[in-house]
Formats: structure tokens, sequence, C-alpha cells
């Protein structure tokens, strides 16, 4: 296990920032935590850095306690690397001595950590720009050069604090690639704070969703969007409508037909069901929606579609133009069955996953 949490929290005041959070992360994992602003997830990477003390609970690294009662290392002596959004570059050094700065600091001769970062410019393709200072050099290749640095310091662990938030959409996208591709070479444990859900679910191995302090469900992405726990992961990841329905023989009952559904466990008569627009077939079928907030998302066309005796729309996608107070016929084909404990429609719980759920 490269990084432990448990029962971890941090006040600020009478306010929890981290509420009693545990997880498992294992070696070379690559763990994202996803979240509004002010969930408290830069709060929670700061505490495993060293940056922030704990209020309670324990962190151990590769089986190492570093925080717990009574007990705070300092984060050199944490063998963790931090990128943050602005990367933190020397600006008076170039590529070269950027990356061998933690190297000389650690006692290294100057010839010797230019020598070994060369190496790590190498796992980064940065090669080409060593002798270039950082305001030479694109925002994606200063997050480079910051991702370097972490290697170069010996870092087991990285942690990401929301780095592509300064980015273009383009150069976001092409950033995503360039951190999984260095993920993939470095085979260092990654923790990624993100508010993006785009960004959460193109990297991670597993997603962790925060809000209010606590992990409220934790999953690989397709586990996630297929599968949330509660009505509020369902509402945060992806687009989808979440319906009350009555449920018989694997079957739910909307609007007056039979919809097949998949749930965990034996739900009751009486269950909430989660519609993503998957799930719902567009020009033929048994229903008559009303199409409107229709949008272009390059190459498909995304809306809500009204069906008479729904409380919500449901979301809808197609590679057919679709258009504003458009009435189309549509079959609903599948859904996912909130767990029974989990929030109903319309209210937020808030609750912390179970322990065996992020372990």
């Amino acid at each position: 296990m490269a990084v432990g949490l448990s029962a971890i929290r941090k006040r600020f005041g009478s306010h929890f920032a981290v509420d009693g959070i545990s997880a498992n992360i294992t070696e070379g994992e690559f763990f994202v935590v996803l979240g509004p602003s002010g969930c408290g997830k830069s709060t929670l990477l700061r505490m495993i850095a060293g940056l922030e003390h704990l209020d309670g609970g324990e962190i151990t690294l590769s089986g190492r306690t570093v925080s717990g009662p009574g007990l705070h290392v300092p984060p050199e002596r944490r063998d963790v690397g931090v990128v943050f959004q602005s990367y933190a570059l020397w600006p008076h050094m170039d590529v070269g001595g950027n990356v061998a700065f933690p190297l000389e600091s650690a006692g290294k001769s100057r010839r010797a950590a230019r020598a070994e970062a060369e190496t790590h410019l190498k796992t980064v393709d940065l090669m080409p720009f060593r002798d270039r200072r950082p305001a030479e050099l694109s925002g994606g290749q200063r997050q480079r050069v910051a991702l370097a640095r972490c290697l170069a310091g010996g870092a087991h662990t990285v942690l990401m604090d929301e780095p592509l938030a300064n980015l273009d959409p383009h150069l976001r996208s092409t950033m995503e690639e360039e951190i999984a591709a260095f993920h993939h070479r470095a085979g260092a444990t990654t923790i990624y704070i993100t508010h993006d859900q785009r960004e959460a679910m193109a990297l991670a191995t597993r997603v962790a969703v925060m809000a209010r302090g606590q992990f409220q469900q934790v999953a690989a992405p397709q586990d996630l969007y297929e599968r949330p726990a509660t009505a509020e992961v369902a509402r945060f990841i992806g687009r989808s409508a979440i319906l009350s329905a009555t449920l018989q023989d694997g079957c739910a009952a909307i609007a007056g037909q039979q919809v097949p559904v998949t749930q965990q466990g034996s739900g009751a008569c009486a269950v909430s069901v989660v519609i993503r627009p998957g799930d719902v077939r567009l020009g033929a079928g048994a229903l008559t929606a009303r199409l409107d907030r229709v949008f272009y998302r390059g190459g498909v066309w995304e809306g809500r579609a009204h069906v008479s005796g729904l409380e919500q729309g449901l979301p809808v996608s197609s590679p057919r133009p679709l258009r504003n107070g458009e009435t189309v016929p549509l079959e609903i084909a599948s859904g996912w069955v909130l767990p029974a404990s989990s929030d109903a429609p319309g209210h937020d719980a808030g609750r912390q996953a179970p322990a065996e759920a992020v372990e």
C-alpha cells in the first residue's frame, strides 16, 4: 500500500474541511480526488504532503506512519513530490537546473546532478529543452519540468493539485495525454486533485468523489458512471435523471412501461432509478417526448426529453441533429437502481462511504 488514510480530519474553526476520510491507495495507482471548489480536496492533498497537521486520524506512506497522534513528519522527509497549478519553477534556472536542484540540495555534485537530471528529462521527453528558461516554454512543457523535478527528488508519490486548471481547453486535452504517459513511464503513485469530471474519468485508475469533507464513493471511472452509490454521485458524474419507480421482477415501472434495471442486492419495492443518455433510445418506442435544452457537442447532439408523467426530463444524445421543441418517440431501455440506503431524488445526503467501499 503506497498511501493509507485512516479517519483523517482537519478542522478550521468549527468547520471540518476534511471529515473522517479513510482510503487505501495502492502502489503505482492513479488516484483522482474529484469534487467542487470548497469540498476539502486541496486540504486533503496538503495533509498527505505534510503541509497541514492533522486534527485526527493517521496517514501512512509506503507502510510508514507520517501523521498521527503526536506525530508529524515534515514534508521534506515524506518522499512525496507536489505539482501545483503555478508549477513553482525557478525562473533564473534553465530546465536542467530546475530538475537538478533537488539532487544538488541532497548533496550531489553539480555534474552528477545534471547527469541524473537528464534521465528524468528523457522520461518526460524534454531533453531538447534542457537549456531553456521556464519563460521560454509552453504551459505544458513547464508542467513536464515540474513532473521531472518530482522524480529527481526521489518522490515515490506524486501529488498534483489542479495542475491543468490554468491551461486553455486545447492544451488541457494535450496535457491529459502527457500526464497519462508520464504516469505509465514513471510508475509513481499519483494522487491528482481536480474539479473537472472529464479529467478524472480520463486519467484515473480510481476516482474518489468528494463533498463536504468526505468521500461519497470511491470506484473505477466506469463503475462510478454506471453504478453510482448515491443520487449525489449520479448527478455529479455525467448527465442523468433520477426517477421514482416501483420495482418488481427486475423491472421498474416508469411512465407506464416496464424498464429492465440493474441493481445491487434485493431492492425495496419503491426505488430510485438512474437514467443515463445511453439508456434512452430515440426514434422508436411507446413513449412520446418533447425535446429542449438541445446543444451540439461536436459530433453528438445532446438535450432533455420530457415525457408526460415523469418528474424530470431524460438526458438524451444522438448523432443526428435534434431541435428544441421537437416531438420524438423514445424508449427507456435500461436503468440503474440506487442502493436502498442511498439518498432519494431531490435530497443530497452526503454520507461517508462505508470503509469496504474505499479500500
